[in-house]
């Protein structure tokens, strides 16, 4: 079967795959947030359609903020979920469950249930939904690069807005991460309500 790919096809290898072995409705998976000091973890699942053009679609890694604001709005008028899952639950069932959770949800949000997904990472979800990992999957997978985009910006954005809530940290600048400067600041200021509590760079700061 033949596609017209206006986009890198070997970024199209697995849909192209996925699509020869019969599955219909393929959508990718991604979280980003796995890895800050504060503030929640996203994911998104997007089902991409293989006719659709996005100009400069790339994992969110590697692309521009500005660039990405632009993909976004194009992405959310595809098939898509976003779930959030927050800093309390993270400490309560660690990261990687809470990543894993928040893809689930995020699948669950879709307006029509897939019948593949392609997860990034090593890891698969709770889900009976046919799942293939794909290590580094959003610089191998559009749709996943797709979701890797909605799932930056949302956060991106939530912490923005903690910016306004918690000054003192400047999450506008380093979106919660461990940078020299937030780790400085947790310091001097001690944690916030959104910083997690279980990781390192926060815990010795707790109690003071």
């Amino acid at each position: 079967m033949s596609y017209a790919l206006p986009m890198k096809r070997d970024l199209w290898n697995y849909e192209i795959n996925a699509r020869d072995q019969g599955y219909q409705f393929v959508a990718g998976v991604d979280e980003a947030g796995r890895g800050p000091l504060a503030g929640p973890v996203v994911a998104a699942a997007v089902v991409l359609p293989m006719d659709v053009f996005l100009e400069g679609l790339d994992d969110s890694k590697k692309i521009s903020p500005a660039k990405r604001d632009e993909l976004f709005p194009k992405i959310q008028k595809m098939v898509h979920g976003i779930a959030v899952v927050s800093t309390k639950v993270i400490d309560e069932i660690n990261i990687l469950q809470a990543a894993r959770l928040a893809m689930k949800q995020a699948v669950e949000k879709l307006s029509s249930d897939p019948d593949l997904l392609l997860i990034d990472g090593n890891q698969k979800i709770d889900s009976s939904i046919e799942q293939w990992v794909i290590v580094k999957g959003d610089a191998k997978s559009y749709s996943i690069a797709a979701a890797s985009v909605l799932a930056k910006v949302t956060r991106d954005r939530i912490m923005e807005g903690y910016h306004h809530l918690y000054p003192q940290y400047e999450f506008d600048r380093h979106k919660g991460y461990g940078t020299k400067l937030h780790r400085d600041l947790i310091a001097e200021h001690g944690p916030s309500p959104i910083h997690r509590r279980t990781f390192r760079g926060v815990t010795q700061y707790l109690n003071r």
